[in-house]
C-alpha cells in the first residue's frame, strides 16, 4: 500500500467525462434536466444554474467511530469541547502505531508505522460519540436470522480454499473495491479525501481510496433493470430543496456491505452547511439483513490538499507471495 504518492490525473479525466456528459445532457429535451430551484438564494455558494455548489475536495477523516464504543454507552454527545479534546488525545495515543510499550506479539499487527496513517485527529464537528445517529444507541441493528445464516454459508463455502487462487481473496485485498468507498462512504485509515464535480444533469464523486468515481445522473432516468447489478450499485440523484439525495440499488452479493444482501438500498444526502462543511448522511435499508434501517451522519470538512493517486498494487507482491506460500505448504503436505 502507498500513501498518496503520485498526483492524480483525475482533474483531466473527470472533467473530460463531465464535459462529455454535459454535452449529452444538453442535447436532450428540456424536460430531461432538473429545473433550477425556486427557493431564494442563501449565503451558501451556488452553481451558475442555481443549485448548491457542492464542488471541491472534502475530507471524511474523523476519529469518531461508526458505532458508539462500550465505554461511551448512553452518551450521545460529548458534553463539552474539553471532554471531546480529552477523548481525541486518548484515541490518538491508543492508535499510535509507533508505540512499543506493549507485549512483543502486539507488533505483529503493526504492519505500518504511524507515518502512513491519516485517520484524522478530531471528533466530528457535532461532538457526537458515534457516526450512527439512528438507532439512538449508536449501534448497527442486529442481523436477521436469515442474514446470520447467509454469512455462515458464505464463510463455510470458502473455508479451506482461501488461497486456492486470487478469486478467493477479499475484494479489498485485490484492490477492486474497499467497503469504505461506498456507497455509503465511510472514514478509513488513510486516503480519506473525496472530490465532487457538478455539471448540467450530473454529479461525479471521486473517492481517493482506490480512485473510484461515481457518475450520478440527475435527469430522472429510471434505475437499471434488476438483473443488471454492479459492485457499487446503480445510483440516481435528485434535489430536495438544497439537499442532494442519491438513491443506490442493484448491488451484487459480492459487495455485502456490513453483511448486506444484494437488495440493499442506500439513500445518501449531501447538504452544504457553510463554506467549509458538507453534511453527509446515509440511510441503510435491507430488511433481509438488518432488523431495522439505520442512519449515519458525517460532517465532511473542506480539504486544502489535492486528490492523489492511490496505486494500490503497484509493486506490491503480497498476492504472489501469499499464493506461492500456499503452494509451498501444499507441497510439504504432499498435496501437490
Amino acid at each position: 500500500m502507498t500513501r498518496r504518492f503520485l498526483i492524480s490525473l483525475f482533474s483531466f479525466i473527470a472533467m473530460t467525462v463531465i464535459w462529455s456528459s454535459s454535452s449529452f445532457a444538453e442535447g436532450q429535451k428540456a424536460s430531461a434536466s432538473p429545473k433550477s430551484p425556486s427557493v431564494a438564494k442563501t449565503s451558501i455558494p451556488r452553481t451558475a444554474d442555481g443549485w448548491p455548489d457542492l464542488q471541491g475536495i472534502w475530507s471524511l477523516a474523523t476519529i469518531t467511530p461508526l458505532e458508539r464504543p462500550a465505554d461511551l454507552a448512553g452518551k450521545e454527545f460529548f458534553a463539552s469541547d474539553k471532554e471531546a479534546a480529552d477523548y481525541e488525545a486518548e484515541v490518538q495515543k491508543r492508535n499510535n502505531m509507533d508505540r512499543r510499550d506493549g507485549p512483543a506479539e502486539a507488533d505483529v499487527g503493526r504492519a505500518y508505522n504511524d507515518f502512513w496513517y491519516d485517520r484524522g485527529t478530531k471528533v466530528a464537528k457535532t461532538r457526537r460519540t458515534s457516526l450512527i445517529i439512528e438507532p439512538r444507541d449508536g449501534k448497527i441493528p442486529p442481523l436477521t436470522p436469515a442474514a446470520r445464516e447467509r454469512q455462515a454459508e458464505r464463510l463455510a463455502a470458502n473455508r479451506g480454499h482461501e488461497f486456492d487462487g486470487p478469486e478467493n481473496r477479499p475484494l479489498a485485498e485485490r484492490c477492486i473495491i474497499w467497503p469504505s468507498t461506498g456507497p455509503p462512504m465511510l472514514p478509513t485509515a488513510y486516503n480519506n479525501n473525496i472530490q465532487i464535480v457538478q455539471a448540467a444533469g450530473y454529479v461525479t464523486i471521486l473517492v481517493e481510496m482506490i480512485h473510484d468515481a461515481r457518475i450520478i445522473p440527475l435527469d430522472n432516468r429510471p434505475h437499471l433493470p434488476q438483473e443488471v447489478r454492479q459492485l457499487k450499485g446503480d445510483s440516481r440523484g435528485h434535489w430536495d430543496g438544497d439537499t442532494l439525495v442519491v438513491e443506490t440499488i442493484n448491488f451484487t452479493n459480492r459487495t455485502a456491505f456490513r453483511g448486506a444482501s444484494q437488495n440493499l438500498r442506500v439513500t445518501e444526502r449531501f447538504r452544504r452547511i457553510d463554506a467549509d462543511t458538507l453534511l453527509y448522511q446515509f440511510t441503510v435499508v435491507d430488511p433481509e439483513t438488518f432488523t431495522t434501517p439505520w442512519t449515519a451522519e458525517i460532517p465532511v470538512t473542506k480539504s486544502a490538499g489535492a486528490i492523489f493517486e492511490y496505486a494500490c498494487h503497484e509493486g506490491n507482491y503480497a498476492m504472489t507471495g501469499g499464493l506461492a506460500g500456499a503452494r509451498a505448504e501444499e507441497g510439504k503436505a504432499g498435496l501437490r
